[in-house]
């Protein structure tokens, strides 16, 4: 199957800063473009970290206020944590704010994979990179939302070309596929349970598939004899075992 890649939906003029770019750039940068955070880059256009409103943020958290008493030294203020905030709380550029490794993918990623690096890492965005690791874009969760925009009739011709006939090797009209809203219901009658648990499966991977709806029926229902298979095979290993004592 096709899967629209990175590069597809990606914002190609990135706003960026250097290791050096004061503090206050960084803030007007963001103010001006109106974004929530972008990629630190060093000479050669590698990523060597990621700046957000966050960043800034705990800088002006952590400034002690004059007018407060000064406090004791706690035990949780000598974590890590508290020690990258409080270095953070003293930062005059980007190289000293910014949050490294940043967290990143390649143009030729697909979407659904930018999407799991998201999740799983909860960020915002992402710098995209080349084959060479240089900083080439960015892309955001609104971005990859784009995927959800593809017409219903692009949906379906997907799942009947690449799932049913060049994956299942299906003639073209043995299962129905109608798709309303991005919802792709399969209806017809298959050989195995197998295929038909396949063609669920690959169907919910197309892009810009919401769900999928399975009304489909099978002759063989292979997984039980794969059940029995495997039964009567660890009973002919027992049965082995035991005639060797």
């Amino acid at each position: 199957m096709r899967h629209n890649k990175v590069g597809s939906v990606m914002t190609t003029d990135v706003v960026r800063a250097a290791y050096g770019t004061p503090f206050k750039e960084v803030a007007r940068l963001l103010a001006t473009h109106r974004i929530s955070g972008l990629p630190v880059v060093d000479e050669d256009d590698k990523v060597i970290g990621v700046l957000s409103e966050t960043d800034l943020m705990m800088h002006q958290a952590t400034t002690a206020d004059p007018y407060e008493p000064k406090q004791r030294v706690r035990l949780a203020e000598l974590t890590p944590g508290a020690k990258r905030r409080a270095a953070k709380g003293k930062a005059r550029t980007a190289g000293r704010l910014m949050t490294a490794p940043a967290v990143t993918v390649h143009a030729d990623d697909t979407i659904v994979q930018a999407a799991r690096t998201m999740a799983r890492r909860h960020v915002e965005r992402l710098p995209v990179l080349d084959e060479e690791d240089r900083l080439v874009g960015i892309v955001t969760r609104r971005d990859l939302l784009q995927v959800f925009l593809r017409p219903d009739k692009e949906i379906r011709d997907e799942v009947i070309e690449e799932v049913l006939v060049r994956a299942l090797w299906l003639p073209p009209r043995s299962v129905e596929v109608s798709v309303t809203e991005g919802v792709v219901t399969l209806t017809g009658h298959m050989e195995r349970k197998s295929d038909t648990e396949l063609a669920m499966s690959m169907t919910r991977r197309v892009d810009g598939v919401v769900d999928v709806v399975g009304n489909l029926t099978y002759r063989l229902d292979d997984a039980r004899l794969r059940a029995e298979g495997q039964a009567r095979a660890m009973h002919g290993v027992a049965d082995d075992w035991l005639r060797r004592l």
